[in-house]
């Protein structure tokens, strides 16, 4: 059995850690490099840098956090947030980042999936989906524009498109859930790691350890992603593993 993997998730707004509540009210949780090296000496498996600005300017920021990064952690990392051209993926991955995470430009242009992979390999690809249930439609919509345009694909068909053209992991966050600290959305995360074979990283809604145990089980999630409940010292991952462990999730203990 493959062990699940714990992600704390970094949003990088003009070189600084932010969090909010369902993309807003932010509030500043630090220095990137510096929670990364904190995370990589406290157990954490991978990290996500996502670069809400989504700039120009965004851009060169996000390659100086790798590179920075690189030198400073052991541990896997993804950096997400606006990156839409083969060259902007290289420069990225060239400064240090092992994955890039792909969302609004993988929806308006799916073929830079399929490139990226062919180019870079499947592993370097991950798809990032924002996902909102509609009551109406009886489903989860996918959200672009850091959740402000609903594009009115299914969550779970484009889960499955993305598979096909490449991509090697979901980063899967639900809208509703995100900043709540209320769980994870598990009928979401479910219904998109049975249409898939590819690794789901479950998103939004981290609150309690229980919350982590539910999601990697019921929610049958390959890995857990949260921001707050880390930044703030909710608990640590130490923690967390531990508790897993004793739940019978298999996770990796320093």
């Amino acid at each position: 059995m493959v062990a699940k993997r714990i992600v704390p998730c970094l949003d990088v707004k003009d070189g600084r850690v932010v969090k909010g509540v369902q993309f807003v009210n932010l509030q500043d949780a630090g220095d990137p490099v510096e929670l990364a090296a904190f995370y990589d000496k406290a157990g954490a498996d991978e990290l996500v840098f996502l670069d809400i600005t989504a700039s120009f300017e965004g851009r060169e920021t996000m390659v100086e956090v790798a590179r920075r990064t690189a030198k400073e952690v052991f541990i896997p990392f993804i950096i997400g947030g606006g990156i839409g051209t083969i060259d902007q993926i290289r420069n990225i991955l060239k400064a240090g980042a092992d994955k890039v995470s792909l969302n609004t430009p993988a929806v308006e242009n799916p073929a830079l999936i399929k490139e990226g992979a062919r180019i870079f390999g499947s592993q370097c690809i991950v798809v990032a989906i924002d996902a909102r249930w509609n009551e109406e439609k009886q489903d989860w919509d996918v959200y672009t524009h850091g959740g402000r345009k609903v594009t009115g694909l299914s969550a779970v068909e484009w889960a499955a498109r993305v598979e096909e053209l490449g991509a090697g992991e979901i980063l899967l966050t639900s809208m509703n859930a995100d900043g709540g600290r209320d769980g994870f959305d598990i009928p979401l995360n479910r219904a998109v790691a049975e249409k898939v074979s590819i690794p789901v990283i479950a998103s939004g809604g981290a609150g309690t350890m229980e919350h982590f145990a539910q999601v990697l089980t019921e929610g049958k999630a390959d890995a857990a992603l949260a921001a707050s409940v880390f930044h703030y010292r909710h608990f640590e991952i130490s923690e967390l593993k531990k508790y897993l462990n004793q739940q019978s999730v298999e996770v990796r203990i320093i």
